[in-house]
């Protein structure tokens, strides 16, 4: 099973402010939409807590070791191996997508990571670190300027791992 990244962040990594992300890029959030819909998708508690409800058409993931509780359709484990075990059962990718330190400690395995940058310096709370994506083959795949529904202008970019 191929493992992917999803997120957006900003020119300073920033990935997240007051439990919700920082702008409000329509056509960013439908990349998402289009890129993980029939995919597992693996989440920490608190990105769950986010919007605390499962995600339409996907097998919703969520790693918690505090709480156990979470809406109809959405399933717990303990740790990311058991949520990679999870996905492999049922699909050939899977994707997590938050929050920051379970996308740190995914990197690692990653095969894939589907990024988008929005043009801005945001002040929040929430920050990935930079990863090393020098040895990767990098494409664009979408750049969309600023508009009467986007505030920040920004491209999304897909990460393949080398060999």
């Amino acid at each position: 099973m191929k493992l992917a990244l999803i997120y957006a962040r900003s020119r300073n990594y920033c990935i997240g402010c007051d439990g919700n992300l920082p702008w409000s890029l329509p056509a960013e959030f439908a990349f998402f939409e289009r890129t993980t819909r029939g995919h597992p998708v693996i989440m920490g508690r608190r990105t769950y807590e986010d919007h605390e409800s499962a995600l339409e058409d996907r097998l919703n993931i969520v790693i918690s070791r505090s709480r156990s509780d979470f809406a109809p359709g959405v399933r717990h484990v303990q740790d990311l191996d058991a949520a990679i075990a999870l996905a492999a059962a049922s699909a050939s990718r899977a994707f997590v997508i938050g929050g920051a330190g379970l996308m740190e400690r995914a990197f690692d395995r990653a095969d894939e990571v589907f990024e988008s940058v929005v043009h801005a310096e945001i002040d929040g709370d929430v920050f990935i670190k930079p990863f090393d994506f020098s040895t990767w083959q990098t494409e664009i795949v979408n750049r969309h300027g600023t508009d009467d529904r986007h505030a920040f202008s920004f491209e999304s970019r897909i990460h393949r791992r080398r060999g």
